[in-house]
């Protein structure tokens, strides 16, 4: 398997809060979440989360291949909330968390896992792109759109709906991210496809989906075809260009493409 990897904080100066590594049959992609306070109650911070969470993942990728993708996200999630429990208010509301994506090569199979916003599309051989999502946390938040934008920004108020925001996450009925729960793993959209009906996948963070689900500069189908032509430089600089004719705040965009796929089966002996 061959794996082009691009990422782009921000800004300049800014922390990168994602995360994207590979091993010969594996693929990881976190995209860090920041909350205004997390320095107070965490002195890591987000990105040391995200990349400590994406590198324990890999390394489990690498030496458990016989366990779900959902049981090595929750030993990675221990694993890396026992390192700071001991200095860190780890179960606080605004402690560092991330979303999850997990591409596996594994018996003539590519096996996949989403939790939270990030995005993993499988471009089929014959017929559309799968594209695996984990839409909770978007619907949720647009029930409580029009009470934020009622009110003004910074208000008790506007905090105290934010406050109510959060109180959905990682709860039956709301939205689960990777924190300091590993049962969230249990939560992930998870699933399998033949690995000789693919051509090729892709793991975007999402700063980088952004160019289909916020700007509409492309449709799946489209965004693999400049993936194939240009790579994924070409998606995040427009992005990049969008965010800044429409004046909104850039993200941090991460992108694994992933191309070559039966022959990493091949040299793993998976078939």
């Amino acid at each position: 398997m061959r794996v082009t990897m691009t990422s782009a904080a921000a800004r300049t100066g800014h922390a990168n809060e994602d995360f994207t590594g590979a091993v010969p049959t594996g693929v990881v992609l976190i995209d860090g979440a920041g909350i205004a306070g997390t320095e107070s109650i965490c002195r890591h911070g987000v990105a040391w989360y995200a990349s400590h969470l994406g590198g324990s993942l890999l390394s489990l990728l690498s030496r458990e291949r016989d366990h779900s993708l959902a049981a090595l996200l929750a030993e990675a999630i221990k694993q890396v909330t026992d390192i700071h429990r001991g200095t860190c208010d780890v179960a606080n509301p605004i402690s560092p968390s991330a979303t999850v994506a997990i591409l596996r090569l594994s018996d003539g199979l590519i096996e996949y896992l989403v939790l939270g916003d990030s995005v993993l599309v499988l471009d089929k051989a014959d017929g559309g792109p799968l594209v695996v999502s984990d839409p909770r946390e978007v619907i949720i938040s647009r029930s409580y759109q029009a009470a934020l934008e009622s009110v003004a920004e910074g208000s008790d108020e506007y905090h105290r709906i934010l406050r109510d925001l959060r109180a959905n996450r990682n709860q039956p009925g709301g939205f689960w991210v990777a924190k300091d729960d590993p049962w969230a793993a249990e939560e992930a959209i998870a699933g399998s496809y033949p690995v000789s009906e693919l051509t090729d996948a892709v793991l975007l963070s999402n700063g980088a989906s952004r160019i289909v689900d916020r700007f509409q500069l492309a449709d799946w189908p489209g965004v693999m075809a400049v993936l194939a032509s240009s790579g994924p430089v070409e998606i995040i600089h427009r992005v990049r260009q969008a965010e800044a004719r429409h004046t909104v705040a850039a993200d941090d965009a991460t992108i694994a493409h992933c191309t070559e796929l039966d022959e990493a089966l091949g040299r793993s002996g998976g078939v």
